[in-house]
């Protein structure tokens, strides 16, 4: 599929789907952590995907493609980072707090895109982001209170939000825009595995109250978030303005929301309702079309 400047029908109703997983990874998140130490987990789990993503390519015929090491090495490492950040802030604080403050990221990617890509931030794009995180903050703070909230967590959980912006910026802005959105995550997994597990140690018992749900939720993250989602979310990174793929990520706390009421049986009253108007209202705007000036003949 060729570039497109604007986001389009199946742009859209990839990145809500994109969204809904990525709100339940969060919880998946939360529970696994109860029985592997958080950034042990993230090592596992970068560990895991470099075999499926080297079987993924293997079976695509992509080959490896290590020329650009420097880039490969900087985002690898941003990566290994963010994801400290974001496992410690789901075991250090709730999931409602770290999701409205993990997806601030459009924000940040908005910024950067627009200094790093020429992607401009126009008057309608700035509403549109303002609506959007209106909208998300209704939704977080309309829920029930699911328990406490730390400093520590909610400033990891930030860091998280300027590491995913920095390693999507990273990836567009470097010769790695030149590899295939395959190449580019086994760069980051690659060089964030050995970093995560030799972190680990640092921050306490690698095992918890270990049980099966914990390895289950290890799996899903190896198969299904990094080594599927990842690539998926990078592939569209390929083709749409990056400032309009990240701001579809305001979708995913109001989702987890809704999950909450459909799994967990969590009310959901008119703030819901309202932020879910406000977040559409917002991604309009910020994906709108730009307007064709008409060329004199």
């Amino acid at each position: 599929m060729e570039r497109k400047d604007h986001m389009d029908a199946f742009g859209a109703v990839s990145l809500i789907g994109f969204a809904l997983f990525l709100a339940f990874n969060q919880v998946v998140i939360k529970v696994t952590n109860g029985g592997l130490q958080p950034v042990f987990f993230a090592g596992l789990r970068s560990l895991g995907a470099i075999l499926c993503i080297y079987a993924w390519m293997r079976f695509r015929g992509i080959r490896l493609n290590f020329g650009a090491w420097g880039p490969g090495l900087l985002v690898g490492t941003i990566f290994a980072a963010e994801f400290v950040c974001l496992f410690l802030a789901l075991d250090l604080t709730s999931v409602s707090r770290s999701s409205v403050i993990f997806y601030s990221m459009p924000v940040w990617m908005a910024i950067g895109a627009h200094f790093l890509l020429g992607e401009r931030i126009t008057r309608i794009k700035a509403v549109g982001l303002s609506l959007a995180f209106t909208g998300v903050a209704v939704a977080i703070f309309a829920r029930p209170d699911e328990g406490d909230g730390s400093l520590i967590g909610d400033l990891c959980a930030l860091g998280a939000a300027l590491g995913w912006a920095a390693s999507a910026l990273g990836v567009r802005a470097t010769r790695l825009k030149e590899d295939s959105p395959e190449m580019q995550l086994f760069w980051q997994v690659l060089v964030s595995a050995p970093l995560l597990l030799i972190a680990a140690p640092f921050f306490g018992p690698l095992i918890r109250e270990l049980a099966s749900n914990h390895l289950w939720g290890l799996g899903f993250q190896i198969i299904f978030v990094v080594s599927g989602g990842f690539i998926f979310w990078l592939w569209l990174l390929s083709l749409y303005p990056a400032s309009s793929v990240a701001s579809f990520s305001f979708l995913s706390p109001v989702f987890g929301v809704l999950l909450g009421w459909l799994l967990l049986g969590e009310e959901v009253g008119p703030l819901v309702l309202t932020a879910l108007v406000l977040v559409a209202a917002g991604l309009i705007l910020i994906n709108r079309r730009p307007r064709q000036v008409p060329q004199n003949v």
